[in-house]
């Protein structure tokens, strides 16, 4: 019988179209999933993948191992959670998929709680910006803003229920260039904006008694949102531009003096991120333990 830990490796790499792409996901690495397929082909006698030095495809073989081996491991799966059930403390890992935001600014207020309430607990976060596919990521959960939920699954509220963009320069450029009175004062100024991977620069939005203003900013500098935003808040401290980002990203900058509010009246409110899981699976021991913190407010 084949190991279960060659079959795992088998769907993270078909789930995932890739060795690299399933280490990323299993917190593994290439090499060694390499091996386990390649221990995996051997003992079944048949190639499961085509691979190229460009892409990894499955075979016909490989594709029908596939259709029936990831309900089968699933109900593997639940059946030990089952029994984790009847432990006097949850245990095992829960793997979380959060955007960079969720990682600095809601995470550090559950996490050391939760893990202290939880020690029989492993807790993985993989941050990274734009909505994935949980199972196919190796994930037991997600962090995302409503607008990019998928209708299939269950939400929970988790961190703050209404959050607001800030704007914000240096005092010293704002002495030499002005301080905007309104959005479209942002046009003349030098902006630095952040767009995700592959996509277009994103506007900057305001709002003040229904009244909403769509800006696209320009400016010297241009980040990728999430990984990159620390550089434009850098670059605005040193009085580069101008920067809009979370409010409690840029409050330790207010409080320190480094960076001045701008067009306050004008930032706009949204409301909070919430913990995602699919609502057709059964929800790992973990992952309901950590459902029960959040609702619970024990942060």
């Amino acid at each position: 019988m084949s190991d279960l830990n060659d079959l795992h490796a088998f769907l993270a790499v078909a789930r995932a179209g890739g060795f690299r792409e399933g280490a990323r996901a299993t917190a593994s690495s290439a090499s060694a999933l390499s091996e386990a397929i390649r221990r995996l082909e051997t003992q079944l006698g048949v190639r499961l993948f085509n691979r190229t030095t460009r892409s990894v495809a499955l075979t016909e073989a490989g594709a029908s191992l596939l259709t029936r081996l990831g309900p089968a491991l699933g109900e593997v799966e639940a059946a030990l959670d089952v029994v984790n059930g009847f432990r006097d403390r949850p245990a095992g890992t829960l793997r979380l998929n959060v955007p960079v935001s969720a990682s600095r600014l809601v995470l550090p207020k559950i996490v050391p709680g939760f893990l202290a309430a939880y020690p029989a607990i492993r807790l993985e976060v993989i941050a990274e910006e734009g909505f994935v596919d949980l199972q196919a990521a190796g994930c037991d959960a997600g962090i995302r803003y409503d607008e990019r939920l998928e209708q299939d699954m269950i939400a929970v509220p988790i961190g703050p229920r209404v959050q607001r963009f800030a704007t914000a320069g240096s005092p010293a450029y704002l002495d030499r260039h002005g301080r905007p009175q309104h959005p479209r004062d942002l046009l003349a100024h030098a902006c630095l904006p952040g767009r995700f991977s592959g996509r277009a620069v994103t506007p900057w939005e305001f709002e003040r008694n229904g009244e909403v203003v769509r800006v696209d900013p320009s400016g010297p500098l241009v980040v990728t949102l999430g990984g990159a935003v620390d550089l434009a808040v850098d670059a605005a401290i040193a009085g580069t531009g101008i920067v809009s980002l979370f409010e409690d990203w840029l409050r330790p900058c207010f409080e320190s003096g480094v960076l001045e509010p701008v067009l306050e009246p004008w930032w706009q409110e949204f409301s909070g991120p919430f913990l995602y899981y699919p609502g057709r699976r059964l929800v790992p021991t973990p992952l309901r333990a950590f459902i029960d913190y959040i609702r619970a407010g024990k942060p």
